[in-house]
């Protein structure tokens, strides 16, 4: 009976635990608010699958890329797993390749199969395909090499053929604000024929892109963002005949609301007929966080939002009954913590290239408790963390949320300068880690580095101070100072030897997004000498809980 009773208390114990890793948008009385998910899932798209309902996103150079998320009410959504175990071509993304790689993915559901299409700006068009998107997915077929070619979408038509949309990168391309058309092959595999030009947002609509294409009431419809991320806005545009001429019209802006840039994602429908649209909002160091609309139908075009100026078109909502999906799910937070007891790490975690089968950045261990990173030396060339590809990183999961690990660092003096610790990752960094200098002697340091796209500058030492002990744990804690434009964000660095007195390490910090993304946590370890066998540090575990 007593064992029963600790085991009860240990569920609820986690489940507190879990309840507390980040944010929350189910309010529990049948509404919700936005954003569904403070997280960085930029360029959301959404597909009806057998199970309820399927998300991906914009993974640029993390790996694994193309996450899965799951959900049965549109608003709970639980990673389930990734599309692409390794970025391709694989030799060319074992380099750190900041904001190279997915860009603006689609997923369908078609013929009992779930197909994502992406572009890659430097390479061309890809796909992959499964039965099963919370298991394993098909190696990427190249559906097209080009370049410059981006937010890629497929549509099947109801006399079988197939069609893919398409924009530009005028990074690449030289060219962009326009939509272009290919017919695809029925099985997906390959683009047919000539592309064609259908919808040019030059006269209006710059920077016209991520078309979504969708077939409702006789209409071919062709859903795209436009006006630039932060202050952009989303068009619909319809014609009877898939190749147009297609008319359009502003279907969701900001109007009056704190929502800027509402745009760019998916469109689908309940069993029951209900409307409802996915989006991104750009959220500074936040990253784009993921939102979802109401949508009704007027005069045969679609408000996304409320229409509160009553113009016909729609503006974000802060709060909203939950989609009627004909059942109540419970709350679920995204997952942020890790035990690490498992031989899988979670599924929160990406590194920030492939990995080279001769570096051992570090393991799960097989039910021993900790995770293992090892210092591995940084690449001849690599001053900062902005190129290394070791970085164990995940979103930041919420507005307000402390980071806390703990970990044993097993040195050798023999190895030169090592350290491993946590890191708040963009294009401006800070860190804190426990280090061995080149004396041999351990201390806590934090640093920090802004501009590391561009900087030739050394990372900053704001704190050292020597400690006589391999067991630290490490505490970032991040708070949002500003719940408006420029959502502005401050960490704080702490450290404790005994694991409950914490005090604080160094300055305060502001992070900044990365290229294309939001500010991440996470860990690292990084060696400066080549050596047989290197200092490493084995993490116990780490957990998020919300300020």
């Amino acid at each position: 009976m007593k064992f029963k009773q600790l085991l009860l208390a240990l569920v609820f114990f986690w489940s507190l635990v879990a309840a507390g890793q980040g944010w929350n948008a189910d309010l529990g009385n049948g509404k919700y608010k936005n954003p569904i998910l403070h997280v960085d899932y930029s360029d959301p798209d959404v597909c009806v699958g057998e199970d309820g309902y399927y998300m991906t996103a914009s993974s640029f150079n993390s790996v694994p890329g193309l996450p899965i998320l799951h959900s049965k009410d549109l608003v709970n959504w639980e990673l389930v797993g990734y599309a692409l175990q390794n970025l391709f071509p694989i030799e060319h993304y074992r380099t750190v390749r900041h904001g190279d790689a997915v860009w603006a993915p689609s997923i369908r559901y078609h013929k009992g199969e779930y197909f994502i299409y992406w572009g890659d700006p430097d390479f061309g068009i890809f796909m992959v395909k499964t039965k099963n998107p919370a298991g394993v997915w098909e190696e990427p077929i190249l559906v097209k090499e080009a370049k410059g070619i981006i937010d890629t979408c497929p549509f099947w038509d109801e006399d079988g053929k197939a069609y893919l949309s398409y924009a530009f990168a005028g990074s690449r391309a030289n060219v962009k604000t326009v939509l272009m058309l290919s017919e695809l092959a029925p099985d997906g595999t390959k683009l047919l024929g000539n592309p064609a030009l259908v919808f040019d947002g030059h006269k209006g609509h710059t920077t016209v892109e991520g078309s979504k294409m969708y077939k409702r009431d006789g209409y071919y419809w062709i859903m795209a963002p436009a006006g630039g991320v932060k202050p952009g806005w989303q068009l619909a545009m319809r014609s009877k005949n898939i190749w147009g001429p297609y008319e359009s019209k502003i279907v969701l802006n900001q109007g009056d609301s704190p929502v800027n840039g509402p745009h760019q994602g998916g469109y689908v429908e309940t069993p029951n007929g209900e409307g409802w649209f996915l989006h991104f909002q750009d959220r500074w160091a936040y990253g784009r966080v993921v939102h979802l609309q109401p949508v009704t139908w007027k005069d045969g075009w679609p408000i996304m939002g409320k229409d509160t100026n009553k113009d016909g078109i729609g503006e974000p909502v802060m709060e909203w009954t939950k989609p009627n999906v004909g059942k109540t799910y419970p709350a679920t937070p995204l997952v942020s913590s890790d035990e690490f007891n498992s031989h899988q790490l979670g599924l929160q975690w990406q590194w920030q290239a492939n990995q080279n089968p001769a570096e051992h950045w570090g393991w799960s261990s097989a039910n021993l408790g900790f995770m293992r990173l090892n210092c591995i030396p940084r690449k001849e060339g690599i001053k900062s963390m902005w190129m290394m590809p070791n970085l164990l990183l995940q979103k930041f999961p919420g507005a307000n949320f402390t980071a806390t690990t703990k970990l044993t660092f097993e040195n050798n003096p023999e190895a030169g300068i090592s350290s491993s610790g946590l890191v708040v990752f963009g294009e401006d960094y800070a860190y804190i880690a426990i280090e061995q200098d080149k004396m041999g002697n351990l201390n806590l340091v934090q640093r920090v580095l802004k501009n590391a796209r561009t900087s030739k500058e050394l990372e900053k030492e704001t704190a050292s101070i020597p400690v006589n002990t391999k067991d630290v744990s490490l505490r970032a804690k991040v708070e949002m100072v500003q719940n408006k434009e420029p959502f502005d964000a401050k960490v704080t660095f702490y450290y404790s030897i005994d694991g409950k007195n914490f005090k604080k390490l160094g300055e305060s910090f502001k992070p900044s997004a990365g290229r294309w993304v939001g500010a991440k946590i996470g860990l690292f370890a990084t060696g400066s000498k080549t050596i047989n066998d290197s200092s490493y540090a084995d993490y116990d575990w780490f957990r998020i809980e919300e300020n």
